[in-house]
């Protein structure tokens, strides 16, 4: 074998390898965070007066997990108009989950999450009071 068929084997043998490497990458789903992620991106300060809103102490609700539930525990609830909770898997964006929050007699508010895979979630919590918009983001482990 001399050089010249050494060269040929060695250059068909790496295109071959681009080759497979761009077939491969290009099944590879690529997801955003959200599917109207930069219109969020756009409306972003609104959300940072939202969550400065939420700042205070005595008004921010609680979230926890326990027995296949979320709980959600608000100080003021007969104040809330509207309400909603978000369940945001980073790794798996077909995990997601969106909740409302209604008013009831019981300062608690329940979700049922067992069909939801176990893992980190972020949960965004956003609330109206007299016309206010409230939002807070936590991270839970379900």
């Amino acid at each position: 074998m001399n050089w010249g068929k050494g060269i040929t084997i060695a250059f068909v043998s790496f295109a071959l390898f681009i080759g497979s490497l761009v077939v491969v990458c290009m099944r590879q789903d690529v997801a955003l965070v959200s599917p109207d992620y930069y219109k969020q991106e756009l409306a972003f300060q609104q959300q940072i007066d939202q969550a400065q809103n939420a700042a205070n102490p005595e008004s921010k609700p609680k979230i926890t997990v326990n027995n296949n539930q979320v709980q959600v525990a608000f100080d003021n609830f007969k104040l809330i108009e509207a309400g909603e909770l978000k369940l945001f898997r980073p790794s798996d964006a077909r995990q997601d989950r969106t909740y409302a929050v209604k008013q009831s007699a019981d300062s608690l508010q329940f979700f049922d999450v067992r069909i939801q895979q176990r893992g980190m979630y972020k949960a965004s919590l956003r609330w109206t009071i007299a016309g206010k918009i409230y939002f807070i983001e936590e991270t839970i482990y379900i």
